[in-house]
């Protein structure tokens, strides 16, 4: 019972679009603005820098609250069930956000509220999520484009993760491949929610960061 609450709790705090909410205190609908996305990047377009950044930490927070709940709640479950009940959890707050019920299944990338799993899932995920965070940072300096570079970071996460099961003593595969499997599954929906991105860059269209608007 207690696991079934969980989900439902992160699936409904994942779903709450925080940058839409933001942005309409402000008077502004953020569908209408931009590339259309409800999250921190598009905000930053509407609102600034200063309020993408708040953006960026609540949705960060719906990912990783959720992680921490099931650690503390759950924790008379042990071993591989309790590897996959933090794992459901996570996941429940990332498909919120993507595919949330207040917006008929309309919602954001995903990147901040998966990073935030990623930091609560303590060690594996947490030390990978790391490594992939300075990719990202790298991809931003060099290309500026934060699209382009959350799709590198969630094709490197499942990369990084099996490299660190294979180089990390005491790390096994036969234990910890459900990580890998949802590491290659929040990717995807990253993918699938980045098709308009994808189709921009490929056209060399898409927004950059850092650059002076005309």
């Amino acid at each position: 019972m207690k696991f079934m609450l969980l989900l439902l709790a992160a699936y409904f705090l994942g779903a709450v679009p925080f940058g839409l909410l933001i942005a309409g205190a402000h008077g502004i609908d953020l569908r209408k603005v931009g590339s259309g996305n409800i999250g921190a990047t598009n905000l930053a377009r509407a609102l600034g820098k200063k309020w993408a950044y708040f953006c960026f930490v609540l949705d960060f927070a719906k990912g990783l609250l959720p992680i921490l709940a099931a650690v503390f709640f759950l924790g008379d479950i042990q071993g591989a069930a309790a590897l996959w009940a933090r794992l459901a959890v996570g996941c429940a707050a990332v498909v919120g956000h993507i595919f949330p019920v207040y917006l008929r299944f309309k919602g954001g990338k995903g990147v901040a509220t998966s990073f935030g799993v990623a930091i609560g899932l303590w060690p594996y995920y947490t030390l990978c999520a790391g490594v992939v965070l300075l990719i990202w940072i790298i991809v931003i300096l060099i290309w500026r484009y934060v699209s382009l570079a959350s799709l590198v970071a969630s094709v490197a996460f499942p990369v990084v993760l099996v490299l660190s099961i294979t180089l990390i003593p005491g790390w096994k595969m036969a234990q910890l491949w459900p990580l890998l499997i949802v590491a290659i599954f929040i990717p995807v929906l990253v993918f699938i929610r980045h098709r308009e991105n994808i189709s921009r860059l490929l056209a060399g269209t898409e927004n950059k960061v850092f650059q002076k608007r005309n």
